[in-house]
């Protein structure tokens, strides 16, 4: 038998598909992963932003052709819609669970459920989201 937690975690979990339903999160997730040409474009920036990254880590100077290449590729994959659609769609995401997270955090160090105040001061969402706020 679920727990009261579970419970309601599972009626959370199916509250946050609905808001992505409603929102067009997943079809537009969907028709991203369908558009071979917009997943290869996006695979290709991505691959050299995580070039450009490495060099800069790494203390290697960084070729002007390399970020003028990566910059023109930027700006065409946000001129695809399919592509900027799945874009807004990832922060959508990440921002939704960014908040739930943050609430669940705020609620378990308050000993209550947050205030919109006591959510808007800032820092982290708890230890171990990832979200890489200052407390």
């Amino acid at each position: 038998m679920p727990t009261k937690i579970e419970t309601k975690t599972n009626e959370l979990c199916e509250a946050i598909l609905e808001q992505l339903q409603t929102n067009g999160v997943r079809k537009r997730i969907d028709t991203f992963l369908a558009d071979a040409s917009a997943r290869g474009a996006y695979e290709t920036l991505m691959s050299k932003g995580q070039t450009l990254q490495e060099k800069q880590h790494h203390g290697q100077p960084l070729d002007p052709t390399e970020i003028a290449a990566f910059e023109k590729d930027r700006d065409a994959l946000l001129k695809n819609p399919v592509a900027s659609g799945f874009l807004d769609a990832q922060e959508e995401m990440h921002d939704l669970q960014h908040s739930v997270q943050k609430t669940v955090a705020k609620t378990i160090e308050l000993g209550r459920i947050p205030a919109a105040e006591d959510l808007a001061e800032g820092g982290s969402c708890g230890s171990g989201c990832g979200c890489h706020h200052e407390h």
